[in-house]
């Protein structure tokens, strides 16, 4: 099947080259309106969605949304992803995708795809919140203890 290459698809590809990070479809789309890019935001999702299926990117969920990213590899592959900024690294784990085929088949499964999806802070992001927890002049300790008592005072009231 030949596809069209709308002047939306052009601008929403040229949007994720300058990004380089994973970016929800609103994130996009308020960029695209700040740069004045005028597209539709339904374009932009329903872009989004059927350049993911085609490969064109790469796509993880986190907590109900759906992240993008130009996919720079067209096989297979997985990411660990900062959950601050939405740098991404790609993943390569060996022997991962004959394991998951192996052990759903096993189960009894056939036509088995898979997704793997990895989140955590990137160095620069975990130096920037240890920063932020210096200049706060609260401690890990200090916190937690905070923590505990609000839990016990909501506990206390809901008893009441």
């Amino acid at each position: 099947m030949i596809k069209r290459v709308t002047r939306a698809r052009v601008l929403i590809m040229k949007q994720l080259q300058e990004d380089d990070t994973f970016a929800t479809m609103q994130t996009v789309y308020n960029r695209l309106i700040t740069k004045g890019r005028h597209v539709g935001i339904a374009t932009v999702y329903r872009n989004l969605q059927i350049m993911a299926q085609d490969g064109e990117l790469d796509s993880v969920r986190q907590h109900g949304e759906v992240f993008y990213r130009l996919c720079r590899d067209r096989h297979h592959h997985h990411h660990v992803v900062c959950r601050r900024c939405g740098r991404a690294v790609e993943l390569e784990i060996p022997g991962l995708e004959q394991w998951v085929n192996s052990r759903a088949q096993s189960l009894g499964f056939s036509e088995i795809t898979h997704s793997i999806e990895i989140f955590g802070l990137c160095a620069q992001c975990r130096a920037l919140e240890e920063g932020e927890k210096r200049d706060s002049g609260q401690d890990d300790e200090e916190r937690d203890s905070h923590r505990r008592y609000l839990s016990l005072e909501a506990y206390s009231a809901k008893a009441d």
